[in-house]
This record gives C-alpha cells, structure tokens and sequence, in this order.
C-alpha cells in the first residue's frame, strides 16, 4: 500500500543532493554484488554527479521526478522521448528501506502518464537484477532483447523491455 502522504513532483536544483544521495545508496545496495563496490562507485560518481544532474532538469523532452514521504525524498524517476515518440524510462529508484510498498508502482505510472503521445515505453534493466526484472514485468514490461551495457564488453547483458501504452 502507497503511504498515503506520498507526494510526486518535479525535481529541482534544491532536491540534486537528496538524489545523488539516494542513487548512490540505491545502486550500491542493488549493483555491488553484480559489478563490485569499487565499479559502482565509479559508476555512480560519473552518472550521478550533481552537474550531470542538474542537466536533466527541465529539459523540454523529458520528466525527472521525486517522491517524497514527509520531507523526505525517497524514490526519483527520469525519462525522456525517443525519435519515435516512445518514452525511455532511464532511471526508477527508490530507498531499499522504502520498496515494497507502491512508491515504484505508481512513481512509474507519474512518470509515464507525462508522455501521453508515446506508443509505448522502453527501459533497459541489468539481466542480473532480479528484483527489478520480476518488478517491471508486473507491471507489464515484456523483454525485447538483450544488449550489452554501454557497450562495453566487462559488464553483463543487459534486457531492453518494452511496455505498450495505446494503440498506434
């Protein structure tokens, strides 16, 4: 059950700390056991700076959100339009001491409903994350194919999933 005080909105600069925050500790308990503690670091260093951050607000094409529980900011979404109109899902986490109780259910549902035009959504989701495979195909993502991450040859693959949102 989704705590009833939840509140999704748009990111903002005040919020990037919070975030950076939240994706180290997010990523750090999901990928450490997939990719090490030291990778993950780099990773989340580079991908999750408060600059590359800041860049994602307000682009014209995109969502980046938060949730938050009171004051605190316990998930974030971000996705952006495809070329096709399609909404890529690029980022869905929310605090381990937070899941299981429907913020990344209906963060996910906030997030889509701000493509109305896209055909379908797409995500992309390390084959080694279980938890986040079982939890994107509840919520009615269906695999495509695999790909390698970033293309580079020294991680797993990774599944591109896809969601139909209307008819074309």
């Amino acid at each position: 059950m989704t705590p009833a005080d939840l509140v999704i909105r748009d990111a903002e600069a005040a919020d990037l700390p919070a975030v950076r925050a939240l994706l180290v500790e997010t990523w750090h308990a999901t990928y450490d056991g997939i990719y090490g503690w030291q990778r993950v670091a780099e990773i989340t260093n580079a991908w999750h700076s408060l600059e590359n951050l800041g860049a994602q607000l307000g682009r014209e094409n995109g969502a980046f959100l938060v949730a938050l529980v009171g004051s605190e900011i316990v998930a974030t979404a971000s996705a952006r339009t495809e070329r096709d109109r399609a909404a890529l899902l690029t980022r869905l986490y929310v605090l381990p001491a937070w899941q299981g109780v429907g913020i990344g259910r209906t963060l996910l549902q906030v997030t889509l409903a701000c493509f109305p035009e896209a055909p379908v959504a797409r995500l992309e989701v390390e084959s080694q994350n279980e938890p986040a495979i079982t939890f994107y195909e509840r919520m009615g993502f269906f695999l495509q194919r695999q790909a390698r991450f970033d293309g580079r040859d020294d991680t797993p693959n990774t599944l591109l999933m896809a969601k139909r949102l209307f008819a074309a």
